[in-house]
Parts: C-alpha cells; sequence; structure tokens
C-alpha cells in the first residue's frame, strides 16, 4: 500500500536505472515490470538523457538526474538504489530522512562502520528496508533449504561450497576499475563470498566457528579499454573451513580472476543420502548407497509467479520483491532487512581478522 493510500500499489523509484546496462536494466526494471504489486515512478541516472530515455523505455513517468529529487517525489513509496557501491550511503541516508522504505543493493555500505551507521539511522526513523540477496529466493534454494528441513539427506553432515569465476581478477573493464580499490568495498570478500555464503546459511542455517584465509595474489589490474594499470589492494581468495550452529561442517572456497573452468557449486552431505546445487541453482541429490545424483524436479509451487521471458537473474529478483510487498502488507521479514546487512558484514571482518590472525573466529550472530 502507498504511504498516501491512493494506490494498491507500491511505488518505486528506481536510482541508478542506466536504461543500456547496470543491474538495474538487468534485474530491477524487468523484474518490477513483471510484478502486479509494484508500480515504477520514477528512475534517476547521473544524466538527464540517459534517465529520459530509460523512462521512455520502461514506461516510467517521472525521470531525474538527481537522486535527491526522485528520493523528494510524492509518488516513490521505495527507494531502490542501484549503483556502484560506494554511491550507496549517499542515496540510502537522505532517503531514510525522508521516510521513504529502501531497497538496497549489497553491500548495503563499504565498510563494517558504514554499514551499522545505516542500520541503526533506518531503525530509528522507523522506515522498512530490504538487501539485494535475491540467490537465496532462487526456486532450487528454496526447494533446497525445504528438502533438508524435511530430511530428505537425514543429519546433515557437511556442506562443502566452491566458487571460481574469472571476474574480478587482472583484467577489469572500465565499468569494474573501481573494485580494484579496498577503499569501495567491492571484491571477492564483500561481493562473491557474502552473496553465495548468505544463500547457503538461507538453506541450513548459522555458522558456529571458522578459520580463514583472505588472500590478495594479484598486484595490479590492467583496464580492458585503456590498457591503464591499476593497483590491486583487495583479496581474491577466501578459504572457510568451520562447523554450523546444527554441528555439520562447513568448507567454501572463494576465488575471483579464473582463467579456465570456472565453477559455481554447493554440495550437502548427510547421513542417509547427499544434494547439490548448480549454477543455475539447478538440485540434484540421492538416498542410499552408491547412487549416482539425479536430477530432482522443482515442484511448480516454488515457482509463483513464473519466470515467464525473464532472465534467471530478473526472476530471482522478481521473487524476492514478491517477498518484498508481503513484508510491507503482512508485517514480516521475510527479505533480509539493512540489519541483516550488518550482520552478514560483521562475518566478514571477522573471517579477515581470522585470516590475519590465525585465529579461529567463534561466531555469535
Amino acid at each position: 500500500m502507498s504511504k498516501t493510500g491512493t494506490s494498491k500499489k507500491i511505488r518505486v523509484g528506481i536510482v541508478g536505472a542506466n536504461p543500456d546496462r547496470g543491474w538495474a536494466s538487468h534485474a530491477h526494471l524487468p523484474a518490477l515490470q513483471a510484478s502486479s504489486a509494484f508500480e515504477i515512478t520514477a528512475v534517476s541516472t547521473s544524466r538527464q538523457a540517459s534517465a529520459d530515455e530509460a523512462a521512455r523505455r520502461f514506461g516510467v513517468p517521472h525521470a531525474f538526474d538527481r537522486a535527491e529529487r526522485l528520493i523528494e517525489h510524492p509518488e516513490v513509496d521505495l527507494v531502490v538504489v542501484s549503483v556502484r557501491a560506494p554511491l550507496h550511503a549517499g542515496i540510502v541516508r537522505p532517503a531514510i530522512v525522508a521516510k521513504k522504505h529502501v531497497f538496497s543493493e549489497w553491500p548495503l555500505g563499504v565498510s563494517l562502520a558504514e554499514t551499522e551507521e545505516l542500520a541503526r539511522l533506518a531503525e530509528s526513523a522507523g522506515v522498512r528496508t530490504f538487501i539485494g540477496v535475491q540467490r537465496r529466493f532462487a526456486p532450487g534454494v528454496r526447494y533446497l533449504r525445504d528438502l533438508l528441513a524435511e530430511g530428505y539427506i537425514g543429519k546433515l553432515r557437511s556442506v562443502t561450497l566452491h566458487i571460481s569465476v574469472p571476474h574480478l581478477g587482472p583484467r577489469v573493464p572500465e565499468a569494474l576499475a573501481y573494485t580494484t580499490d579496498a577503499k569501495n568495498g567491492a571484491n571477492a570478500l564483500s561481493i562473491m563470498a557474502a552473496h553465495y555464503l548468505d544463500t547457503v546459511f538461507a538453506a541450513v542455517g548459522d555458522v558456529k566457528s571458522v578459520s580463514a584465509v583472505v588472500a590478495r595474489q594479484f598486484d595490479q589490474a590492467t583496464v580492458i579499454e585503456t590498457g591503464e594499470t591499476l593497483p590491486i589492494t583487495v583479496p581474491d581468495q577466501v578459504l572457510l573451513s568451520g562447523t554450523l550452529q546444527n554441528g555439520a561442517v562447513l568448507s567454501a572456497h572463494i576465488e575471483v580472476g579464473k582463467r579456465n573452468g570456472g565453477e559455481i557449486w554447493a554440495t550437502f552431505t548427510g547421513t542417509e543420502g547427499d544434494l547439490r546445487w548448480s549454477p543455475d541453482f539447478t538440485v540434484s541429490g540421492a538416498r542410499g548407497d552408491g547412487q549416482p545424483l539425479e536430477p530432482l524436479p522443482i515442484p511448480e509451487r516454488y515457482r509463483s509467479p513464473a519466470q515467464g521471458d525473464l532472465n534467471d537473474d530478473a526472476y530471482q529478483t522478481a521473487l524476492l520483491y514478491t517477498a518484498l510487498a508481503k513484508d510491507l502488507a503482512e508485517g514480516t521479514e521475510v527479505v533480509p532487512t539493512f540489519r541483516d546487512a550488518w550482520k552478514l558484514y560483521r562475518l566478514l571482518d571477522g573471517l579477515a581478522e581470522s585470516s590475519a590472525t590465525g585465529k579461529r573466529l567463534e561466531w555469535k550472530g
């Protein structure tokens, strides 16, 4: 319900709605257009021409070249922050002050201190907040979570996560050059490890204790379009070993800059069987002894609303928005909030500290 009570749809303004590139045009805009619960009423970019083009292309009535004008607009109930991580706080703060609900992509802040500040500010203002960890809403992840809860593999014994991807390595496109600098808060630990660990924890619960290696093996990066060389001050490897709150063993390896043969998968070993999810979040499983893992068709109830023509990223985002609309209507908290973002960032800082000190992190949440 809108704040004015004049519309049954949640009126959304998207900051960073570049019509030709970026996560907003790839995921947010198509996801929101496919939903009957939302109405996109405003977009903003850093240039009026691109904002006008986004508005034209997606049928949005208001376009601005400054985020402040979008935030202040009376026809915006929910501000979606879809810009580079270093710019999040500068948009989130005025949105909170304006008493608008706020959805920020992950990471919320570029540091633990900034993330805590924004979470506390939102709670003091009494606005609803949401963080973009959309992978946990994939049908396969939710199906996997239920299979584990129903005892498909018996008691969970271990979880193994493996992420190896080519991006964020020693050759970067100009649009991602900012990721080479630690102060910008976008790297293998804060992006890749955070997103996929959140996905795993959504299915199996929190970590209990963990040891980590957070390493930097690349010293410099080349900007592909210009040939410019930049120093790298961010990690490219994250290695974890630990236990979960339910007693299962956790191991994870996240690496970026993989030249060949990149993979994304997770396996879940139990006393009665095994499960695995793959890059497209499909699920395979087997019970008993010596059996091959076979695809487990995902029941249709996990695909509501239907995917239609949405790409996988937009579909996961659409499922997050479905839960968000319910949260606003019913007062639930299915979509992670800024407080959850603060919690996840505390874990990331703990992993970095474990790596630096060699001490095991005992996680209290």
